[in-house]
């Protein structure tokens, strides 16, 4: 039996989001990434999505790719999935979208109705379970920001240069709003994942604008504004919107391969924190409410980590049972990333023995191995290749001018794996991965596809008891249990 839908839309009261009553609800919840936004770490396959497809469809033919996608995420995430998630007392799921399913590029100006019917699945299998979600725009034509997960196959954010992407997006939001503007169970609009904007205005000239075209059809519904430079920077922000919260991502490195393991050290702890306190001091300053849109580690496995795979999964556990204290402190509202995957990060991921999983595994190990993948790329076994590359580029260029290609923070060495390896390497790599679908038959298809079906997964259980005794955890018992050690 479904579960009856709020009396109104939460909202913004102070630094708290409320419902109808002026209660405070405090979202916990994890992100559908994957699904309707596909990414290469997630689902195997190397690059951005919309190459992957275009290689797909060449050796499927239309028809049976237009099979094996519909199968595809028609299984990804079904009400089983959302009955999971309410057992582990989660209220909130975050649906990262692909523009794509929305618009083609090559008609901009009429919105597909497919997109909606694939957002409204989740969302009634969600509302159906008492569960808030929360619409996430994950791509934008030209590109947001320079990563992969932006889905334009390029290392520039060219959706700033353009107004004609965005005068696109503004619709698209328009639209959606529109859509679920009498939904109280969607809690909000998340506009623009992990902007990067080089020239810092921009991007809150874009947010005041496309908040004030949804707030003409849809005046309630909060909008969760990430930060400049993939949601980490505020500091070219000068005001504050309202009924809107303002949303940090978290990662900590010491969560990812070839970086400082956590050991759960002081000084560790402290920097956990500083790194928090840095991100979200705008809103403090500001008094507005907290959102922590994406955070977690990813964790290591038997198959390619060896003997050390559980000690470096128990330390990955505990920081984030660390990053989920800091949280409980200032009594925010966070979303974990990942729900779903093949194996490295998600909190249920497709079974080994699924038809998927045994098929692509020799494709799986050798990406593995040639760090094809920017989110948790491990060098070990290519990085006598690729450092010549950096040291001559360190060798020719001045010092000064190494590190001024925005973002900074990604230095010489992650620019150029952005284009050699994230962008060249993995577009060509296209073509390998989807050889393995040659042939197949449409019953073989559905097989493949539904080695994504919750009854087809495995659960990580070490990390969803920790989100479980978070999420147990209310407003009251918050300042009881500050020192709980998961």
């Amino acid at each position: 039996m479904g579960s009856s839908a709020p009396k109104a839309c939460l909202r913004v009261q102070g630094t708290d989001i409320v419902d109808a009553d002026g209660k405070r609800v405090i979202l916990k919840g994890t992100a559908t990434g994957g699904h309707t936004n596909m990414e290469n770490f997630i689902t195997g396959y190397p690059g951005h999505e919309h190459e992957m497809r275009a290689a797909l469809l060449e050796v499927l033919g239309p028809k049976k790719y237009e099979f094996f996608f519909d199968r595809f995420l028609s299984y990804f995430f079904t009400s089983s999935d959302a009955k999971f998630l309410k057992s582990l007392g989660l209220n909130c799921v975050r649906i990262p979208i692909n523009y794509r399913h929305f618009i083609d590029d090559l008609n901009p100006s009429e919105i597909k109705s497919g997109g909606f019917v694939l957002i409204d699945r989740v969302v009634d299998a969600c509302s159906a379970e008492g569960i808030y979600t929360i619409l996430d725009m994950h791509t934008f034509p030209g590109g947001q920001n320079q990563g992969w997960h932006s889905d334009s196959g390029i290392h520039k954010a060219l959706f700033w240069d353009f107004k004609d992407f965005q005068d696109r997006m503004v619709n698209l939001w328009v639209e959606i709003a529109r859509r679920y503007k009498d939904n109280t169970w969607v809690a909000g609009y998340n506009p623009m994942n992990e902007p990067g904007d080089p020239e810092h205005y921009r991007l809150q000239e874009f947010y005041k604008r496309v908040e004030k075209e949804i707030r003409q059809v849809d005046p309630d519904h909060i909008l969760f504004l990430d930060g400049n430079t993939y949601a980490m920077d505020f500091s070219g922000f000068k005001e504050v919107l309202p009924n809107c919260v303002y949303s940090i991502h978290d990662y900590a490195n010491m969560g990812f391969p070839g970086n400082e393991q956590y050991r759960g050290t002081e000084e560790q702890k402290e920097f956990l924190r500083k790194t928090y306190e840095r991100k979200v001091a705008f809103m403090k300053e500001h008094k507005v409410p907290i959102w922590n849109g994406e955070f977690g580690p990813v964790y290591a496995n038997r198959q390619s980590d060896g003997d050390e795979w559980e000690e470096i999964n128990r330390w990955r556990y505990e920081l984030l049972g660390e990053q989920l204290r800091i949280y409980r402190g200032d009594e925010i509202s966070w979303s974990i990333w990942l729900y779903k995957d093949i194996g490295f990060q998600g909190m249920v991921y497709a079974n080994p023995d699924t038809a998927y999983m045994k098929l692509l595994k020799p494709f799986f190990e050798k990406k593995k191995r040639l760090g094809l993948d920017k989110w948790g790329r491990d060098d070990k076994h290519v990085g006598h290749i690729y450092q010549p590359v950096v040291e001559h580029f360190k060798e020719e260029i001045p010092e000064r001018f190494l590190n001024k290609r925005y973002p900074p923070h990604w230095r010489v060495e992650g620019q150029i794996n952005r284009v050699l390896r994230d962008m060249l390497f993995s577009d060509i790599s296209c073509y390998e991965y989807a050889s393995y679908f040659e042939g197949k038959t449409e019953e073989e298809l559905d097989e493949l596809a539904a080695s994504f079906k919750f009854e087809n997964c495995v659960t990580r259980d070490g990390l969803n008891e920790i989100l479980r005794a978070d999420a147990a955890l209310d407003s009251v018992e918050v300042h009881r249990c500050k020192g709980l050690r998961l």
